[in-house]
Formats: structure tokens, C-alpha cells, sequence
């Protein structure tokens, strides 16, 4: 798992009047759960934006003060109408604590379905992966390289690892339907 590091200033205030002041300065108000007490620091925006705006997976190292961290990012509160980032809410890694994570499906493989004229719907493009840290995988690969037009790739269908996926095992991921040019061209081949 990819480790990105960021620093943080610890806060005196806490409050709507001092929150407001640090996204003035282009910080964001963060806390940091999980540990025997919470942290309250801020993060200069542009330190968290290769965190956020990805779609891998990532873990984080917090520098606060020359205290490092561990940790994930658990929510983001952005402002509804100019998307601008408000809060952040991390929880701290401990090795012996399992974590839930969204991580990202990676398509591996050629369809013979798709190759045939077969549409390629892709239903799931992250899932609910729990494991120990050092266990978490950057990615779930899923190979398409059987998938023939009608057929699907569930959860259930996935590997087994050292991780579990907590999605419901009857959720589709990726599936190969039929695309209008092929009906066309079996409803012609039906009237022959």
C-alpha cells in the first residue's frame, strides 16, 4: 500500500470562528481518531490533494508536531455548493486492528465476449475490503479473460485472500451483455 505523508499543526481552538480562519489560509480543520485521544490539528489543503483526489487507495503518514501517525482517510465533509473542502476526519492505524477500506477494482484481461461484439458493464469500480493493514491490498484484480457475452463476475467469484470483501457475494462486479449491433445482427441471422 502506497504511504503518502503529510504534516499537521496541532490547534488551540477549536470552534466555527477559528475553522473559518484556518480555511481563510487555505488549511482544513482535521481530527484524528482511533488513538487513546483525539487530535485536533489543521493540513494545508494542498498536501492532502494527493490523497483525496485519486481513485487508488492510500495510507497516510500524519506528522504532527515530530509525532508520526499512521492512518487513513475516513470522511470528507466538502461544502455543497463550491466543493471546496471543509474537514477531515482520519482514523489511526494500529497493526493488530482490522480496517474497513473502499479499494478499486482492476480489470485484467481480454473478454472474448467484448472481441465478439459484447458490451463490458462494469457495475462495481470499488469495494468494502476489511484486513489487517499490512494486509490491505492496493487493488482487487478481477480477470475478464473468460467472460463470454451473457456472462458476469460476482463477489463471490473472487479469490480468496488475506483480506475479506464485505460486499454481498451476489453483487455483480463486471458483466458482458449484448450490444444492439449484436441483436441486430442475430435477429437477421434469426430470420435467414
Amino acid at each position: 500500500m502506497k504511504i503518502i505523508a503529510i504534516s499537521g499543526s496541532p490547534r488551540e481552538n477549536v470552534g466555527k470562528r477559528d475553522a473559518k480562519e484556518l480555511r481563510y489560509e487555505g488549511k482544513v480543520p482535521a481530527v484524528l481518531y482511533g488513538g487513546k485521544e483525539q487530535a485536533h490539528f489543521a493540513v494545508v489543503i494542498t498536501e492532502l490533494k494527493d490523497a483525496i483526489y485519486t481513485p487508488e487507495a492510500n495510507f497516510l503518514e500524519i506528522d504532527i508536531n515530530g509525532t508520526k501517525t499512521k492512518a487513513i482517510i475516513k470522511e470528507l465533509q466538502f461544502h455543497p455548493l463550491t466543493d471546496v473542502l471543509l474537514h477531515v476526519d482520519f482514523l489511526q492505524l494500529f497493526d493488530d486492528k482490522e480496517i474497513v477500506m473502499e479499494i478499486p477494482v482492476r480489470l485484467e484481461g481480454t473478454s472474448p465476449g467484448v472481441k465478439m461484439g459484447g458490451k463490458l458493464v462494469q457495475k462495481l469500480r470499488k469495494l468494502r475490503v476489511k484486513s489487517f493493514p499490512k494486509d490491505m491490498p492496493q487493488v482487487v484484480d478481477v480477470s475478464i479473460a473468460k467472460l463470454e457475452v451473457g456472462n458476469l463476475f460476482r463477489v463471490r467469484d473472487l479469490a480468496k485472500a488475506a483480506y475479506t470483501i464485505t460486499n454481498t457475494p451476489e453483487d455483480t462486479i463486471v458483466s458482458v451483455g449484448m450490444s444492439r449491433a449484436l441483436k441486430q445482427a442475430e435477429q437477421q441471422a434469426g430470420k435467414k
